[in-house]
């Protein structure tokens, strides 16, 4: 059976994806795209992607919750926000897109990916953003590669925490102006732990002015002891002048 453009375009689009997965090298990629625009058939097409996983098992989603709880994937959600004079924010358990388009004029965006799902290893956010920010909270072990450009504003973004390379990358672009991107590494239980700290904190503070009142008691009744012995040792003098 003839092939269409569309057909062609298809396996097109997932020879790059193959690409960027490192399941093809880029001579083998250049190859096989030429004998896709050179297929005629769909006997000629098949060869090309034999090798390949289909491509609804290519990209596996990627929990980024480390909770050995299996949970069921969240609903799918628009993948434009829009914060105009307002904020819009992403947070708890959602389904990231492969791409997720912010657009911010004199507003802000908050997306938490802490207990996301990504669609895919590698999502992108394209950021367009005039007079605003854009703050991003990934959790350890997720790689965040910035390739935005800010314009009268700056880019924050963390260093990478891991050198696996299977960790699920997370790509910003697009431009900023007059405004800022921010990454923060963070985990899910950092509250908890500041709040533990705080409770850790303030016991040792507690202990450490419990023994602080402890010893001056048992400086003032050492103080005592010692008045009493001289009051004692006075008056037996005075009892022995008398004598």
């Amino acid at each position: 059976m003839r092939a269409s453009d569309a057909d062609r375009d298809r396996v097109a689009d997932r020879l790059r994806e193959a690409l960027a997965e490192g399941r093809i090298t880029p001579e083998e990629h250049a190859e096989r795209i030429d004998a896709v625009y050179n297929a005629k058939t769909y006997a000629e097409l098949e060869p090309v992607l034999s090798d390949l996983p289909p491509e609804h098992e290519a990209r596996p989603r990627v929990d980024l919750r480390k909770e050995e709880e299996t949970l069921a994937p969240p609903a799918p959600q628009s993948p434009n926000l829009v914060a105009i004079f307002s904020g819009v924010e992403r947070k708890g358990r959602w389904l990231v897109e492969p791409t997720t388009n912010i657009s911010c004029v004199f507003g802000g965006a908050d997306l938490d990916f802490r207990q996301a799902v990504l669609s895919r290893h590698e999502v992108t956010v394209n950021i367009t953003c005039v007079f605003g920010g854009v703050n991003l909270v990934v959790p350890p072990g997720v790689r965040v590669v910035g390739s935005n450009t800010a314009i009268f504003g700056g880019n924050d973004l963390p260093e990478d925490d891991t050198t696996d390379p299977d960790a699920p990358v997370i790509r910003v672009t697009g431009t900023v102006l007059f405004g800022g991107v921010s990454v923060t590494r963070r985990a899910i239980d950092d509250k908890k732990h500041r709040r533990d700290r705080h409770r850790e904190i303030h016991q040792l503070h507690r202990e450490h002015h419990q023994e602080i009142r402890e010893r001056r008691r048992e400086l003032r009744d050492d103080t005592r002891e010692r008045r009493d012995e001289r009051r004692d040792r006075l008056r037996e003098l005075r009892r022995e002048r008398r004598g």
